[in-house]
């Protein structure tokens, strides 16, 4: 996983480029963002409930947020 995904999906969330996001989500290789891209797309589309959409949002962001200060450790070659 590349840290520009994160970047791209902070991005496209932010400024509601959702075509893009949608491509995000099929492309990333991390599945933890894809699904969480996957339930904010399907809240914001088909859900009336407008504490739903706010909640896959902010949890699609908290993700980001997280993944972002995530630094792997450094595998050392024999």
């Amino acid at each position: 996983m590349d840290i520009p995904d994160y970047d791209k999906a902070l991005y496209f969330t932010l400024w509601g480029q959702w075509d893009d996001l949608l491509v995000l989500m099929v492309r990333t290789k991390d599945d933890m963002l894809s699904k969480k891209i996957q339930l904010f797309l399907h809240a914001y589309h088909y859900s009336l409930d407008q504490s739903k959409i706010m909640s896959s949002h902010d949890n699609l962001l908290y993700y980001v947020d997280h993944a972002m200060k995530y630094e792997p450790v450094p595998i050392m070659e024999i």
